[in-house]
């Protein structure tokens, strides 16, 4: 990865109790707008439930950062929530991180060297 195409500072989403349609839909449109490579991370510490509209919702999400050259990953999944993602097998497919200090230490080797802030920037 050239450093044209290094990952930009991650930008990360923090929804609160129910991750729903409404939550993923402002996920799924930023994702969808970011113009070049962004490392984007759901903080799922807050969050005690995900429907079947909000699983379908975080897979196109994923979909869509992908295809726009951006990763897309989650942490802090509270055991709830980390058995369904583990039922419906997304385990497999996300990025499932334990702490955000997990998700910048996976990222840090893609981060752009012109990024001032290691820190995750709260969107």
């Amino acid at each position: 990865m050239t450093s044209s195409q290094a990952i930009r500072q991650p930008i990360v989403f923090q929804p609160q109790a129910c991750l729903d349609e409404a939550t993923l839909a402002t996920i799924e449109q930023a994702v969808a707008q970011c113009d070049r490579p962004t490392f984007f991370a759901i903080d799922m510490s807050q969050v005690e439930m995900i429907d079947s509209p909000g699983l379908f919702t975080l897979v196109s999400a994923l979909r869509t950062a992908r295809e726009h050259g951006s990763r897309l990953a989650i942490y802090h999944l509270k055991s709830p929530v980390r058995v369904i993602f583990e039922i419906t097998q997304l385990d497999r497919i996300f990025e499932i991180f334990d702490s955000q200090e997990a998700v910048m230490a996976a990222i840090a080797p893609e981060l752009s060297s012109a990024s001032p802030n290691s820190d995750l920037a709260a969107a």
